[in-house]
C-alpha cells in the first residue's frame, strides 16, 4: 500500500499501513471511503521510548485526488483499554494509536514549545514571546470538532491540530496571530504554533501550518446553544412576543454585533485591505449568478424564484461606489462564537475547509460575515419547527410567525450593535447585503438538499423572502 521508494523505519511503515482501513472512518477524513494509495510524505520521531511517537504527514490517494493528512502515531508494546477507540491495529512492533489521544504522546508535543523556536526533523515549533504554555498538564482530546482535532490542556490552553493540510500558512494561525499581537479582546490569545514541511512524489518541498496553541476560554458557552435556548423559551411561552420572553436574546445579539465590527476593524488595520471597483463587483456578480444557476440544477425547488433572485443579484453589478474589502472570517455563524463572562469571543478563522487556501485568504467585504450571521439567526429561529412540529400541527402557523419575529429582532439587534462601533450599518447598503445573503442561502439550499433534506424548508423560506425584497 505504501508507494514511496524511500526507506523508512520498519515500525513506522507497518504502522502507516494501518491507516488505509482506519482513515475512512474518521470524521475529518474527506473524499471517498476507499483509500487507493498511501505515501509517507514526512516522518519525524518525537519519542524513542514507549510510547514511541512518530509525527507523520501521509499522502493519501483516492482516485485522481491526493490529499496530505497529519496523523501523529503512538506505538505501545501493550494494549491500552482507555485508548481502544483510537486503536489502529497491531503490528510486529506493538499496538498503534492516534497519538493525539495518548496523553504521553500529547505531552511530548507540548514539551517542544519550551523554546521560542525549536526545530526537530521536519517540524518547527514557534512560541509567542512571554506566552504561558502549561507544560506538564494532561491533554484531553475534545470530541466536538469535525475537520480538526483539539486538545485541551487543563483549563489553560487548547491545541488545535489541522488534519487535512494545504501548503501555506493556515488562515486560523495567520489571523489569530495578527489579532493577538494587535491586542484584540475578542479572540483567545494565540500562544504558539507548529509548522511542518514535506516532499511530494516529485521531490518538491512544501510547508504548512500544522497546529495552533491558544488560550483556553473557560466559562464559554456556544453561541448556537444560547440562541437555541432563547428560541425554546419563546416557543414555550404561549402567545408572547420575542421581546416579552425572559430568554430574549436581542441584547446578546447587539453585543455580538459590536464584537464582530471591532474584530473586522482590527483585521483591517493588521492585515491587507483593498476595494472592489465596478469591474470587481461585476465579476463577483457573475460568480454568484453562476452558483445560483448551478444550485437550480441540483435543487428544482429553486426554479420559481430564479428570475427574482437574478434581478436581486444583478443590483450588485451597479453599486455606484467602491466597496471596501479585507480579510474576513469566511465561515461566520453562531457556532463560531463563544460567550464568556467577559463578553463574546470569535473562534475558527480557518474559513470553509473545503475551499482552497487562496479562496479562504481572498479579500472580501465584511458584509459576507454579517450575512453569514444573519442567516444563522434564521436557522436558530426555525430549526425547532423542523424537528419538533408538523405542518398540520395547530400551533405551526403561530410558531412560524414568532420564529420569523425572533429572527428579525435579532438580525436588527446584531446590525444595530455593529453600527454602534462606528462601522457602517450593513443595512445602509441593501444591494450588497441582499446579494451576500442570497449567495449564502443558495449554498444552504444545496447543502440541505444533499445532506439534511428535512431542513431544506429553512433556507427555502429565506430564498422566498429574499426574492421578494432586496431589503435586509
Amino acid at each position: 500500500m505504501i508507494t514511496d521508494e524511500t526507506p523508512h523505519d520498519e515500525t513506522l511503515v507497518q504502522a502507516v499501513e494501518l491507516l488505509a482501513d482506519w482513515l475512512p472512518h474518521q470524521r475529518w477524513f474527506a473524499g471517498r471511503a476507499h483509500v487507493d494509495g498511501l505515501r509517507i510524505a514526512s516522518a519525524t520521531l518525537l519519542r524513542a521510548e514507549s510510547p514511541r511517537v512518530w509525527h507523520v504527514l501521509v499522502e493519501v490517494r483516492q482516485g485522481d485526488v491526493t490529499n496530505i493528512y497529519q496523523v501523529p502515531l503512538a506505538i505501545r508494546s501493550e494494549l491500552v483499554d482507555r485508548l481502544e477507540y483510537v486503536h489502529l491495529g497491531q503490528t510486529d512492533h506493538g499496538h498503534v494509536y492516534d497519538a493525539l489521544h495518548d496523553k504521553s504522546a500529547a505531552a511530548e508535543i507540548l514539551a517542544c514549545f519550551a523554546d521560542e523556536h525549536h526545530a526537530v526533523g521536519d517540524l518547527t515549533f514557534h512560541r509567542e514571546a512571554d506566552a504561558e504554555v502549561p507544560f506538564g498538564e494532561a491533554a484531553l482530546a475534545l470530541p466536538v470538532e469535525q475537520s480538526n482535532t483539539s486538545l485541551a490542556f487543563s483549563d489553560s490552553a487548547l491545541l488545535k491540530v489541522f488534519r487535512r493540510l494545504q501548503a501555506g500558512m493556515n488562515p486560523d494561525v495567520e489571523v489569530h496571530a495578527a489579532l493577538t499581537r494587535a491586542g484584540s479582546e475578542y479572540v483567545a490569545p494565540m500562544l504558539a504554533w507548529i509548522e511542518g514541511r514535506w516532499a511530494d512524489e516529485h521531490g518538491a518541498s512544501h510547508q504548512a501550518s500544522l497546529a495552533m496553541l491558544q488560550k483556553y476560554l473557560t466559562t464559554a458557552s456556544d453561541g448556537w446553544a444560547l440562541a437555541a435556548a432563547s428560541v425554546r423559551d419563546l416557543y414555550a411561552e404561549g402567545d408572547l412576543h420575542a421581546d416579552e420572553v425572559g430568554g430574549d436574546f436581542a441584547a446578546e445579539s447587539h453585543r455580538l454585533g459590536e464584537a464582530t465590527a471591532e474584530v473586522h476593524k482590527t483585521m483591517a488595520a493588521a492585515l491587507p485591505t483593498g476595494t472592489f471597483d465596478r469591474t470587481a463587483l461585476a465579476e463577483k456578480t457573475d460568480v454568484m449568478l453562476g452558483r445560483l444557476d448551478h444550485a437550480a440544477t441540483v435543487v428544482p425547488e429553486l426554479e420559481p424564484y430564479l428570475p427574482s433572485l437574478r434581478r436581486q443579484l444583478e443590483r450588485l453589478r451597479y453599486v455606484d461606489h467602491p466597496v471596501p474589502v479585507q480579510r474576513v472570517h469566511g465561515d461566520y455563524h453562531l457556532g463560531q462564537v463563544l460567550r464568556t463572562v467577559v463578553g463574546w469571543k470569535l473562534v475558527d478563522f480557518e474559513g470553509e475547509p473545503a475551499r482552497t487556501l487562496a479562496e479562504r485568504t481572498a479579500l472580501d467585504s465584511p458584509i459576507r460575515d454579517v450575512a453569514g450571521m444573519l442567516r444563522s439567526f434564521d436557522y436558530a429561529a426555525r430549526y425547532l419547527l423542523i424537528t419538533d412540529y408538523e405542518h398540520n400541527d395547530p400551533a405551526y402557523d403561530q410558531i412560524s410567525y414568532r420564529a420569523a419575529e425572533w429572527a428579525q429582532r435579532n438580525r436588527d439587534a446584531f446590525c444595530d450593535g455593529y453600527a454602534t462601533t462606528g462601522a457602517p450599518d450593513p443595512r445602509q447598503d441593501p444591494a450588497l447585503l441582499c446579494a451576500y445573503e442570497i449567495d449564502k442561502a443558495v449554498y444552504e439550499v444545496v447543502y440541505e438538499a444533499r445532506y439534511r433534506p428535512a431542513w431544506l424548508p429553512i433556507p427555502l423560506a429565506a430564498v422566498e423572502r429574499l426574492a421578494a425584497s432586496p431589503s435586509p
